[in-house]
């Protein structure tokens, strides 16, 4: 399978690396800088956000996702878990779970595992990283513990896992460039690779978010989404992200192929830093 899931809590799991704050790109003879020592982040942060999907005019509470950081050793474990509300299952039941592992020194993943339920779909899967030799394995069955199959793929240079990304690329220095520029990056999902791009769209001060019950200074991006189940040629999705060190997600909005959803930050603890973008 190479297009994502057409589920509510997968966009919200899988957008979150895909519109990943500051990305803008460098200008020209300037290197993109990378805070190797996660500068906009630290062991023991959670983000949670609500789901909402607009369905014939009705915005639906559909779930919730919360986002971890654990410190182990040389390795960063990330971890995303989403689930529906009782009160949407009827619609369509959802209960995914992402972890990644990732070098410190170079916010690479090594090893990544994700375990999926949606609907009547589910799938189990782990995939090893070796960044050296420019290769990915992977392993896949329906749920863990039953018979996998496996299969190797070539890569290129420094690919990331979905939910790696989103940590890597908050760490990118995005100060001193400019609206409008677009930073490439490489996710390998479903046994696949695929190249993306993210555009800054500038500063967006005293941005209302309701789920947080406040205004927010942040910065807007237009990340390029991968075109299948959940995305028309034509999407144009819109991420804001706090204009601070934190560099986190506050709200996303996307039309998707029925209907839209939208991510709202919901909670957050354990900042590295005083969430200075919140300005009332």
């Amino acid at each position: 399978m190479k297009a994502i899931q057409a589920t509510v809590l997968s966009f919200g799991l899988i957008t979150m690396a895909f519109l990943t704050p500051n990305l803008p790109q460098n200008p020209p003879g300037e290197k993109t800088t990378v805070d190797s020592t996660a500068g906009s982040f630290q062991h023991g942060e959670k983000l949670t956000y609500k789901i909402y999907y607009n369905w014939n005019f009705v915005w639906l509470a559909a779930g919730e996702v919360t986002f971890q950081v654990f410190d182990e050793d040389k390795q960063y474990h990330y971890r995303a878990h989403g689930e529906t509300y009782d009160s949407y299952e009827w619609f369509f039941k959802v209960k995914d779970t992402y972890d990644s592992w990732v070098d410190k020194n170079t916010m690479l993943p090594s090893y990544s595992e994700r375990s999926i339920l949606e609907g009547d779909y589910q799938i189990f899967e782990k995939i090893s990283f070796n960044q050296a030799a420019k290769k990915t394995t992977v392993w896949r069955s329906k749920k863990r513990g039953e018979t996998e199959t496996k299969t190797e793929h070539t890569v290129q240079d420094k690919v990331h896992d979905v939910l790696s990304s989103l940590y890597y690329l908050r760490n990118i220095d995005f100060a001193s460039r400019k609206k409008g520029a677009e930073e490439p990056f490489r996710i390998f999902m479903d046994q696949d690779e695929f190249p993306l791009k993210m555009r800054y769209l500038g500063k967006d001060e005293k941005k209302k978010i309701r789920g947080m019950k406040g205004h927010f200074n942040t910065l807007k991006f237009e990340p390029q989404v991968i075109v299948g189940n959940v995305f028309k040629d034509d999407t144009k999705m819109t991420v804001w992200v706090s204009d601070d060190q934190n560099r986190i997600p506050v709200l996303i909005e996307s039309p998707v192929s029925v209907g839209s959803v939208k991510m709202v930050l919901k909670e957050y603890q354990g900042l590295k830093s005083e969430l200075k973008a919140r300005v009332h």
